[in-house]
């Protein structure tokens, strides 16, 4: 078990440009299994539940960079904002400004991702780009000192129909234009997980999100 997490960590590897970042995506994986990626050298983890994020976070190496990557409650941010690396799925302005407000009472500036919608699944979560504009016009958001907009995020819908996932990889890049332009900050462009980040990649990610390709299949 301990060879085949590495080998399929490094055969991962082996595909991605050097200018695309892993997230080794670890949700209800045990610690065991990620201190065997630590020994191998991946220092980038994703979570997307809090409570199994602190609790890991306690118990790992402090040098892990956690990125909390699934829909994130307001109520929740506190617990996460004193070590959290980066947030993915940042879909509200409600969100945006738990966060900032949190990062102050750190003393941190708390890096960020806009979630976009993208998918033709109305259950995935994500703004628009109508939302984001008004988000921009908005005395709020510019009063936003403690939160780094780094990029854009996006998921493309389960499908075996490859044109519709490239076609909403397409979309979103053309968005991360329009984001960049805002904040000279925002180069990240988080799109692709097991199924689909080869395509994502050639599609213009610059981060995966990996889980059962590395970890094998959840139960």
């Amino acid at each position: 078990m301990n060879h085949s997490l590495v080998e399929n960590l490094e055969k991962i590897k082996s595909t991605l440009p050097a200018s695309v970042t892993l997230v080794a995506v670890s949700k209800t994986k045990p610690i065991s299994d990620i201190e065997i990626l630590y020994q191998a050298g991946q220092r980038i983890f994703g979570e997307n539940r809090v409570e199994e994020l602190v609790k890991k976070h306690a118990d790992l190496p402090h040098d892990i960079d956690w990125h909390m990557i699934g829909h994130l409650q307001s109520k929740k941010v506190k617990k996460i904002a004193p070590f959290i690396g980066l947030i993915h799925g940042v879909d509200s302005m409600k969100l945006l400004e738990e966060i900032n407000k949190q990062a102050k009472k750190n003393e941190r500036v708390i890096d960020c991702l806009l979630q976009f919608h993208i998918a033709k699944e109305a259950t995935k979560y994500g703004l628009s780009l109508s939302e984001f504009n008004e988000f921009l016009k908005s005395k709020k958001f510019n009063e936003l000192t403690n939160i780094s907009v780094k990029g854009v995020m996006g998921m493309a819908t389960f499908t075996k129909d490859e044109k519709v996932v490239r076609k909403e990889f397409q979309s979103l890049i053309d968005i991360s234009k329009i984001v960049k332009n805002q904040f000279n900050t925002a180069s990240i462009i988080s799109m692709g997980m097991s199924g689909d980040y080869l395509l994502a990649v050639e599609e213009g990610s610059t981060m995966i999100r990996v889980g059962s390709s590395i970890f094998g299949v959840r139960k």
